[in-house]
């Protein structure tokens, strides 16, 4: 283990990513048969040059409308232009470091903050944990999307670890990372400073107590106490998914010493009790779910929770979203019958991007294989399904290991009103237009 960590970490020191243009689709993609909707409209879908994307975020140059999604089946991103929502096409791609798991991403300032880790030895994609891979975060200049340069990059100290998840940046000096870190169980809180982007550095670091076991601590009897996200700042308090450890609160006034403000759990004893915490800064509430990590429902059960936080010191739980139910004359009665993972993943969250869709009295859930739900949260105490989007199955496997299911991954707004939804490794990206009415936008 020490000479491939040896190896990897030169390696890092001596790679420089290289950019390649993708040749563009001609035209929009077809998107597999059996897809159904109700007040949304399907628009536009492109499978990505057989690339399909999992996490994605948004930018602008001008007047061209830009996604970037990271992959599960290829090292790299894929810069996709969608200002015609109907013709969704790869405008670019970004090649990653070798046998790195690149799919997890975040944008502001024009810099990508490009997460690199393990690959969670998805042999079928071509990449294998064995091998020598990266840890850390890739910082790129895609102020030009078409034409970006890496900035530099910041490595964990364990570089045989599963490196960094999804990460946060809302611009400025700090970027925010999930990060697996050496003497630790399970990812942990790191703040890094990438005012000089070429040589980031860190400024400080947090974590559940229990977690740091190379210090003396015992770790917690919580099957998963790890850190996920950290979803947005507010002001001087960060919001962090971590897992089991429910909906944490820091106060980074000190970026070199956070201090705890609050903890709060949901479900008893959920391996990811909090996955996504997607901000509405108006109303002062957070919509906070799980993440469904079992196929056919056999884990506990999960929730989308409507949580005031006027006191971020004393969230309060107001209210729950109903659970999707199949349409009517479907040979399943259950989602939980239909094949797959059955539970929330992801919101509209990105809520710090200037380019994504303000939270309102819509909210936007994906359900995995019970597709894009949409609601209208306008009362707080008693939210509402008002539109889905189901995709059809999948045409082909893109990895073997998440078997022939659907599987909506990400869900992501812009300002426009189009809605982006991901199919993670199975299929590509549907573009998607709210018709439900004029509420809540």
């Amino acid at each position: 283990m020490k000479s491939l960590a040896l190896y990897a970490r030169r390696l890092a020191a001596s790679a420089v990513l290289s950019f390649a243009a993708a040749a563009p689709a001609a035209h929009a993609d077809t998107p597999p048969p059996g897809w159904s909707a109700d007040n949304v409209e399907l628009l536009g879908y492109t499978i990505m040059n057989e690339h399909p994307a999992f996490k994605i975020t948004m930018t602008r140059a001008g007047e061209r409308w830009y996604l970037i999604g990271g992959h599960y089946n290829i090292p790299g991103w894929s810069v996709v232009d969608v200002t015609d929502p109907k013709n969704p096409r790869v405008a670019k791609f970004i090649p990653g470091p070798a046998n790195t798991s690149t799919n997890q991403v975040d944008l502001a300032d024009d810099i990508l903050v490009a997460a690199l880790g393990r690959p969670n030895g998805r042999e079928d994609a071509g990449m294998d944990a064995k091998k020598p891979y990266q840890a850390g975060v890739a910082l790129i200049d895609v102020k030009d999307p078409l034409n970006p340069k890496e900035l530099g990059r910041w490595l964990t100290d364990k570089p045989e670890g599963r490196g960094t998840h999804r990460n946060l940046y809302q611009g400025g000096r700090y970027i925010h990372l999930a990060a697996d870190m050496k003497g630790y169980d399970g990812d942990i809180y790191v703040i890094v400073d990438i005012s000089n982007p070429a040589k980031p550095v860190e400024a400080g670091r947090w974590w559940v107590p229990g977690q740091h076991v190379a210090g003396g601590e015992t770790p917690q009897k919580d099957p998963n106490v790890n850190l996920h996200n950290a979803n947005f700042v507010d002001g001087n308090l960060v919001y962090l998914s971590y897992g089991d450890a429910g909906m944490v609160v820091l106060d980074i006034s000190d970026v070199s010493r956070p201090k705890l403000v609050s903890r709060t759990k949901f479900e008893p004893r959920h391996r990811f009790d909090v996955h996504t915490v997607t901000p509405d800064f108006k109303r002062k509430l957070v919509y906070v779910n799980s993440e469904a990590v079992t196929y056919d429902c056999k884990g506990p059960l999960d929730h989308v929770t409507v949580v005031d936080v006027a006191d971020p010191a004393k969230p309060v739980a107001l209210s729950r979203y109903p659970v999707p139910v199949p349409a009517a004359g479907l040979p399943y009665t259950s989602f939980c019958d239909k094949g797959g993972r059955f539970g929330p993943h992801n919101q509209n969250q990105l809520q710090y991007n200037p380019n994504v869709q303000k939270q309102g009295n819509l909210s936007y859930v994906t359900w995995f294989n019970g597709g894009l739900r949409v609601y209208d949260v306008a009362d707080r105490r008693s939210p509402r399904e008002v539109g889905h989007f189901m995709a059809g199955p999948p045409q082909k496997q893109y990895l073997k290991a998440y078997g022939p299911y659907v599987r909506m991954e990400d869900v992501l707004v812009d300002t426009r009103g189009y809605i982006y939804v991901t199919g993670g490794a199975q299929q590509g990206l549907y573009v998607l237009r709210y018709t439900g009415g004029d509420k809540g936008r």
